[in-house]
């Protein structure tokens, strides 16, 4: 198994995704299809472009590692390091015109993420994170990853993508914390991670995500200096429960309110 090489070919999926995605944004015409029955799930042309596009380039580059896409699936590989893509993670704010989707690239290995980018194309920011790396790029050039650390959890700054979170009982979990603390804000997606390891806010509680979601930002927030650990304060690099905090102090403060709900 060899690290060489992954952040350049991050990037060079990154970059090829940002040239699959933006045609389609605020686009006349843009639609989207729906994954479920039950609630809107949607994916875009767009999501499937930029998924074809990264795939195209790691079969060429990387043909011995896996894949995991949130558009194609799993592709096995051989070398022990699986790509965990998401190619719009924000497809509901892609489709209203925000500019707070992303898209995520993470490589993994049997224990976790080790390397993660968050790029946003419209606004041209990149946030990396893993093998040495914890910086950001962007309009106002670029600069290391710094998440705040310790400070009171009356203090904090809390964000989630959905007021509901998920299920009703983890609706009131989030609101607990939420009672707790400073501000609270909602609808970023991966966006709210991204600001996190820059140093701007405090928590990200949220619920039913899958592996693909949430695997490149625990690699940018923990190089930032950051904890991501699901609501019992394991691993969450599989999904599920997810809680982000730029400190131990606030880390431990928000899982003594969720462990009431686990």
């Amino acid at each position: 198994m060899t690290t060489d090489g992954i952040p350049e070919t991050a990037h060079a999926l990154a970059d090829a995704a940002r040239r699959a995605i933006l045609p389609y944004f605020r686009s006349d015409g843009l639609t989207a299809e729906t994954k479920e029955q039950s609630r809107f799930d949607p994916v875009t042309e767009a999501d499937r472009a930029a998924e074809r596009a990264m795939r195209a380039i790691l079969t060429d580059q990387r043909p011995h590692d896996g894949i995991l896409g949130e558009e194609y699936g799993h592709t096995a590989g051989t070398s022990g390091l699986t790509w965990v893509l998401d190619p719009i993670d924000g497809t509901r704010g892609f489709l209203s015109g925000t500019p707070t989707w992303g898209v995520l690239v993470a490589v993994s290995d049997e224990t976790g993420p080790i390397y993660g980018l968050i790029d946003q194309p419209y606004i041209g920011e990149r946030f990396e994170g893993g093998l040495g790396r914890r910086q950001m790029s962007g309009p106002l050039g670029m600069r290391d990853l710094h998440a705040r650390g310790n400070r009171p959890l009356e203090h904090a700054i809390l964000f989630t993508t959905f007021p509901e979170v998920g299920t009703p009982v983890e609706a009131r979990a989030f609101e607990a914390v939420s009672n707790k603390v400073k501000l609270t804000r909602y609808g970023m997606d991966c966006y709210a991670y991204a600001l996190l390891a820059a140093g701007q806010i405090d928590l990200v509680i949220e619920a039913g995500l899958q592996a693909y979601d949430i695997q490149a930002p625990i690699a940018v927030i923990e190089a930032a200096g950051g904890i991501v650990t699901n609501w019992s304060g394991g691993p969450a690099y599989q999904g599920g429960r997810v809680l982000a905090a730029a400190g131990q102090e606030q880390h431990q403060a928000a899982l003594e309110i969720l462990k009431d709900f686990v």
